[in-house]
C-alpha cells in the first residue's frame, strides 16, 4: 500500500518502529531508551506531516463531490466515514498517551528525558489488573477490532486488494484475542505488546499505531482519487521509494546485519542492474550484498552501537533507459548486554512486613529463561516478582540467564532492608494536636496512619488509652470510645486537653508484624 507524496525518509520513519518494538526487558540501557525516544519523536513528526497531506485530499474529494457529483458523492461519503472512525481512534490513543505521561509533563514538558522513562507502571495500571486484562484494556482491544472491521466494511469491501494489509496493520490476536509468545504459550495480544515494557517503548508503539491510522487514511484517499500504483514496463522513479526490511528488531554489536533494501511498490519488481551504495560513507563491495527481486539483500557486520546509514542509488535499465532509485536508510545497533538489571519498583530499598513488587530482567533474554533467587523472593509472572524480606539489614538477589548465542550471564544485586516507619496516631484522620468538641470526640474513630509511605496499608486499631484531666487513664478496646471513656469525657471543660496514646495497630494482611510505637494525639476540647 502506498502513501501519498511521501519522501523515502517519511516511509522509513513509518517502518523503523520494527527496530524498537521487540525489546522484552523493562530496564534497558540509557542508549536504548534514547533510541526509543528518538523514534518516538520522528514518528510523531511524521504523523503531523502525513495528516497535513491527508487534509488536502479530503478537501479535494469534498470539492469534487460538490462540483462533479456522480461517483464523487459516494467517494466523499466513504472518505467522511473513514475520517470519523480514524479521528475517534487516533484521539483515543492520544488520551492514553496523555494519561501515562501526566506525571512527567511538569518536569519534562517536551518529553525528551528518554533515559528516565524506563518504567511502565502507568500503562500497566490502565490495561491490566490481577486477573489479566482490565475493563479498559478489553475496551481498547475492542476499539482496535472495531476500527479494523469498519475500514474493511466501508473501504476494503470496495477495494478488496487492501483487505490483507488492513488486517495486518490492526491485528490484535486470534479469535480469543491471543498470540503465541516465545514460550509457545497463548498470551493476550495487549499483554504481549505492552505489559511490563518501558514507558518510552509504549509511547513509541502507541504513536506507531497512530501512524498506521494516518497511513490507512492516505491509502483510502489515494484509492478514491485513483492514485493506486500501477505496474508498468518501465521503472518510473516517481512510483517507487526504497524500503529497509529487517529480520529482527535490533542487532547486537558484532552480529551480521541481514537487512534488505527493497522497492516500495505494490506489484512485481525487477532486480537492480547496478548497485551504487555506501554504508557509513564506505562503498559496498559485491560480497556485502546479493541482488534480489526489487532490491538487494545485505550481508554486513552490524558494527558499533548506534545508527548506521545506507546511502546511494539502485540503478535499473529498461530498453536502454537508466532509472536511479535513491536510497537513504538507517538501521540501529544496540550493545550486547553483559549483566542483569534489577530494580525495586517502589524505592531503592525493600521494606520488612510488606510484599515489595520488583522487576528482574536481562535485556535480550525472555523472562522465562531468567532465574532469580533470594530469601523471600517469589516470581509472580514474567519479569514481575514479589520480595518479602525477613531478618537482617540487607539482602542479595542472584540473577542468571543465557543469551541467544549461548553465553551465560550472572549478576548479584544488593538491597537494603528497612522497617516500616512508626505510624502517627490520628483522631478522625487528624494527627498531632487538634481542636475538637466533646460530642465529636465521643464518636470519632481512633487509629494510626502511615504518612508519606510508599505502600498503601490500611491499619486496624486494636486498642488505645485515653487520659482525661483529673481522672485515671482508661484502657479502651477497638477504635472508638467506650461507655466508660465517654462518661469521663463529659467532665472535661472547654480548653482542657485530652490525651490519646499507646494506640495499638495491626496490618490485617500481616497480623504478626509488630509496628513501632504510634505517636499520641492531643485533643484540645472546644465548645
Amino acid at each position: 500500500m502506498a502513501a501519498a507524496n511521501e519522501t523515502p525518509r517519511n516511509k522509513l520513519i513509518a517502518l523503523m518502529y520494527l527496530v524498537f518494538i521487540t525489546m522484552l526487558a523493562l530496564n534497558v540501557s540509557k542508549e536504548v531508551l534514547d533510541g526509543f525516544g528518538q523514534m518516538f519523536k520522528k514518528i510523531q513528526t511524521a504523523n503531523d506531516r502525513i495528516n497535513d497531506g491527508n487534509e488536502i485530499y479530503y478537501q479535494k474529494i469534498a470539492v469534487n463531490s460538490e462540483e462533479k457529483e456522480g461517483k464523487w458523492i459516494g467517494h466523499d461519503r466513504t472518505a467522511k466515514e473513514i475520517r470519523k472512525e480514524s479521528t475517534d481512534f487516533y484521539n483515543r490513543i492520544a488520551e492514553i498517551k496523555t494519561k501515562i505521561t501526566a506525571d512527567r509533563i511538569e518536569d519534562d514538558p517536551e518529553l525528551k528525558k528518554y533515559s528516565e522513562m524506563d518504567k511502565g507502571e502507568q500503562l500497566d495500571l490502565i490495561f491490566f489488573n490481577s486477573s489479566g486484562l482490565s475493563d479498559e484494556g478489553k475496551e481498547f482491544t475492542k476499539q482496535i477490532n472495531n476500527y479494523r472491521m469498519r475500514v474493511i466494511q466501508v473501504f476494503a469491501s470496495q477495494y478488496p486488494q487492501y483487505t490483507e494489509l488492513v488486517e495486518e496493520r490492526f491485528f490484535s490476536g486470534d479469535l480469543e484475542g491471543n498470540v503465541t509468545n516465545s514460550d509457545n504459550q497463548p498470551q493476550s495480544w495487549l499483554s504481549y505488546n505492552f505489559e511490563g515494557f518501558p514507558l518510552i517503548s509504549s509511547l513509541a508503539k502507541l504513536t506507531m499505531m497512530q501512524n498506521d491510522i494516518r497511513l490507512t487514511e492516505t491509502d483510502v484517499l489515494n484509492a478514491l482519487l485513483g492514485k493506486e500504483l500501477e505496474a508498468g514496463s518501465r521503472v518510473n522513479k516517481d512510483n517507487y521509494i526504497s524500503l529497509l526490511k529487517t529480520e529482527k528488531g535490533a542487532y547486537y554489536q558484532g552480529e551480521t546485519f541481514d537487512g534488505s533494501v527493497i522497492l516500495g511498490r505494490r506489484g512485481g519488481a525487477q532486480n537492480p542492474n547496478e548497485v551504487r551504495l555506501t554504508l557509513d560513507g564506505k562503498k559496498l563491495t559485491e560480497d556485502q550484498y546479493e541482488l534480489i527481486s526489487g532490491g538487494i539483500k545485505l550481508n554486513v557486520k552490524a558494527g558499533r552501537p548506534g545508527d548506521h546509514v545506507i546511502k546511494g542509488d539502485l540503478v535499473f535499465l529498461n530498453n536502454g533507459i537508466e532509472s536511479r532509485i535513491a536510497v537513504e536508510q538507517t538501521f540501529a545497533v544496540i550493545a550486547k548486554p553483559n549483566s542483569a538489571v534489577v530494580s525495586a519498583d517502589k524505592m531503592n530499598v525493600v521494606y520488612r512486613g510488606v510484599p515489595n513488587p520488583m522487576t528482574i530482567s536481562i535485556p535480550g533474554i525472555a523472562p522465562s529463561k531468567i532465574k532469580a533467587s533470594a530469601p523471600g523472593l517469589k516470581r509472580v509472572k514474567g519479569s514481575k516478582y514479589i520480595m518479602t524480606p525477613g531478618k537482617g539489614r540487607t539482602l542479595k538477589i542472584l540473577v542468571g540467564g543465557t543469551l541467544p548465542d549461548g553465553k551465560k550471564i550472572t549478576n548479584t544485586e544488593e538491597f537494603r532492608i528497612k522497617d516500616i516507619p512508626a505510624p502517627s496516631g490520628v483522631v478522625r484522620g487528624e494527627p498531632g494536636s487538634i481542636q475538637i468538641t466533646k460530642n465529636s470526640l465521643a464518636i470519632s474513630t481512633i487509629g494510626g496512619k502511615l504518612e508519606d509511605f510508599d505502600f498503601d496499608i490500611k491499619l486496624k486499631t486494636l486498642s488505645f488509652k485515653i487520659k482525661v484531666p483529673g481522672q485515671a487513664t482508661i484502657n479502651v478496646k477497638g477504635d472508638k470510645l467506650d461507655a466508660k471513656a465517654k462518661s469521663a469525657l463529659r467532665r472535661v471543660k472547654s480548653g482542657q486537653d485530652v490525651k490519646i496514646f499507646d494506640i495499638k495497630v495491626q496490618n490485617p494482611k500481616n497480623p504478626s508484624y509488630a509496628f513501632k510505637k504510634v505517636s499520641p494525639v492531643i485533643c484540645e476540647i472546644v465548645n
